[in-house]
């Protein structure tokens, strides 16, 4: 009896990087049929694309690339919201498990959407100036929230070409200011517990004592944040000092499962393992001098802080887009780990040191009623299509 074997499919896809990460975008209408709905059936089309389940860790067969960072995908669709151009879904596709985590945002490659809006006719062409700023407004679908990112625009088209340097992206490129308003986290509370400082209780294998004080904040992504010296660390760490210890990795694993709990965010601890990207899990430092990934000198001077931040069950290269958002609101609001780190004080902006470098992101927050609120957090990106065209999978 003879097999027959299915031709693959193909489906059009840009593959772009966006900030310090890169995924495959998708126009939501070009997608097959039964993935233009979430389900199982989208989820398996893109863990197909990307790669995974790979035991092997690294996505040979597919678009990934074996990291938090680049194993990312997204649809794009004209918007079904009043006054906004396009709605953005984000799936993070886990490496070694068959699962598409849907619980969050990318804030680096929010930086890609516009651009991929723009040159996949989702935008009026009338509204595209020959030469200037367009801004694209975006709903982020995943949290439910705006993003504003300024796209650069010359000779009519999307200029990705520029002087703009960004640590942790070798080349430089056009720089794309990126606005997320309101960015606490969906509809919760910017502080959940209501507390600026919450005192976790873990196991005494975790933490000697069984006590860690944490800031616990949804903005821009739920987050997590820990001193550094509380959990051993400097605050000067670099991937393979975390990356290659399987004992810590664990560790920060329990612990964000903790922080998970008492965010509200899971009903038990169990529950952490299928909610993989948020919340995210970060330490903090005053500043220091290191040398950062590239061999690039970092100096005390030049930074107000250290942050070291795992996404995915491994510490990030760089720092994740909303986790920068995350820490420039914390930073802003008086009593947070993150401000103490800072040296207190009320805060516009602050220049963060992390593994590949540093980066400046801003926040407005102010106290209403004794609640407080962030209006928006302000980060430049750049973005820049790597390939187009179509990707293809097995029917």
């Amino acid at each position: 009896m003879r097999n027959e074997f299915l031709p693959q499919i193909k489906i059009p896809a840009t593959y772009m990087r966006g900030g310090t990460s890169k995924g495959v975008f998708f126009k939501l209408e070009d997608l097959p049929e039964s993935a233009q709905i979430p389900g199982p059936a989208r989820d398996a089309i893109l863990l197909r694309v990307i790669g995974s389940p790979d035991p092997y860790g690294k996505h040979t067969d597919g678009m990934g690339g074996a990291t938090s960072s680049t194993s990312k995908t997204v649809i794009i669709s004209k918007s079904t919201q009043t006054d906004h151009d396009v709605d953005y879904l984000f799936g993070q596709v886990a490496i070694d498990k068959p699962f598409v985590d849907w619980s969050g945002n990318c804030g680096n490659l929010s930086a890609a959407v516009g651009p991929f809006a723009i040159a996949n006719g989702l935008i009026d062409p009338e509204r595209i100036p020959e030469n200037g700023v367009l801004d694209v407004k975006i709903w982020q679908a995943n949290i439910e929230k705006t993003i504003i990112a300024r796209v650069p625009i010359s000779n009519g088209e999307v200029q990705e070409s520029g002087d703009f340097e960004l640590d942790g992206v070798t080349f430089p490129a056009a720089e794309i200011p990126v606005e997320f308003m309101q960015p606490a986290d969906g509809e919760g509370a910017l502080f959940p517990t209501g507390n600026l400082v919450d005192e976790l209780t873990l196991p005494e294998a975790l933490v000697e004592g069984g006590m860690l004080q944490a800031t616990l904040i949804n903005a821009g992504i739920p987050t997590i944040f820990l001193r550094a010296a509380d959990i051993g660390y400097t605050g000067t760490e670099l991937q393979d000092d975390i990356n290659n210890d399987e004992i810590a990795l664990a560790r920060f694993e329990a612990i964000r499962a903790y922080g998970a709990r008492k965010m509200g965010l899971i009903a038990s601890l169990e529950e952490a393992e299928s909610r993989q990207h948020t919340p995210k899990i970060a330490f903090v430092s005053e500043p220091k001098s290191y040398a950062a990934s590239s061999g690039k000198e970092v100096k005390d001077t030049e930074i107000d802080l250290l942050v070291r931040a795992l996404s995915m069950g491994k510490l990030h290269h760089a720092m994740m887009g909303t986790a920068a958002v995350a820490i420039g609101t914390a930073a802003a609001i008086p009593g947070t780990l993150v401000n103490i780190a800072v040296g207190g004080g009320e805060r516009q902006s602050v220049n963060f040191g992390h593994p590949s470098g540093t980066l400046r992101v801003g926040a407005e927050a102010e106290l209403i009623k004794d609640d407080w609120q962030v209006t928006k957090a302000i980060m430049s990106r750049s973005a820049r299509v790597l390939m187009e065209g179509k990707v293809r999978i097995p029917a």
